[in-house]
């Protein structure tokens, strides 16, 4: 299954430099939504409405994902965040490089308490794509220095995992739209990350699905999984 084709169309819509943070806000737990590399807030808004149609407050931040270095991401979502405690616990759900960022942003203390995170399609072992492209500079300088820093060796081996108090679930996809890509993937991948490299020590859950990268936020799977998940920690057995 795929997502309606008009949550598709605003999924791609391009960011710009004008964006600001996206708040549903009511009585139910707050979700911070991070999204990932070229995208802005729009890949992650039609979550949103599901999250918040499931009783959740919603805040989706946008950040310039190919201009700034990693630790200038954070940094800058770091405070942001900070701004939407309110003393109250955040949970998380992020998309493939918002994941890296969350994982700095928690490296260190941060001024609020992390609920349960749910990371879809994160390269937490990085991407062999990114290791491809590094050795072609027209194509690094698309990734920006950000995204260039998601291949396999490098930061990523440093970066430490997720703290171990936090529940923590991974998503990842398995369809492929992207041919060219596939030989430098595993077996299962979702054309830009292979399945197994976003797995991490600790989780309380793991799951792949019939998903591709791009469109995996909005899989009908990945809201039955989240949703449950952020709500009571349940995950199903695999």
């Amino acid at each position: 299954m795929i997502a309606p084709l008009k949550d598709r169309l605003e999924m791609l819509t391009p960011p710009l430099p004008w964006d600001r943070p996206r708040r549903r806000m009511g009585d139910g737990p707050r979700v911070i939504l991070l999204h990932g590399l070229w995208r802005g807030w729009h890949a992650m808004e039609p979550l949103a409405r599901e999250l918040h149609r499931a009783g959740f407050s919603t805040v989706n931040i946008p950040y310039p994902s190919t201009r700034l270095p990693l630790e200038i991401l954070a940094e800058r979502l770091r405070r942001e965040i900070a701004s939407s405690t309110e003393n109250q616990p955040l949970h998380f759900i992020t998309h493939s490089l918002g994941g890296i960022l969350l994982r700095l942003m928690l490296a260190s203390e941060v001024p609020w308490c992390t609920g349960r995170v749910v990371m879809l399609a994160p390269p937490n072992a990085g991407s062999e794509i990114v290791d491809w492209a590094n050795h072609h500079p027209p194509l690094q300088h698309l990734l920006g220095p950000a995204g260039a820093a998601l291949g396999c060796e490098g930061i990523l081996r440093d970066l430490p995992h997720l703290p171990a108090a936090i529940e923590a679930a991974v998503i990842m996809g398995k369809r492929s739209s992207i041919p060219f890509f596939r030989k430098l993937l595993r077996h299962d991948n979702d054309g830009i990350v292979s399945a197994e490299n976003g797995r991490l020590p600790g989780l309380k859950g793991f799951s792949v699905i019939d998903a591709d990268h791009t469109f995996i936020q909005l899989h009908p799977e990945t809201l039955r999984l989240a949703i449950p998940f952020l709500k009571n920690g349940e995950w199903p057995e695999e």
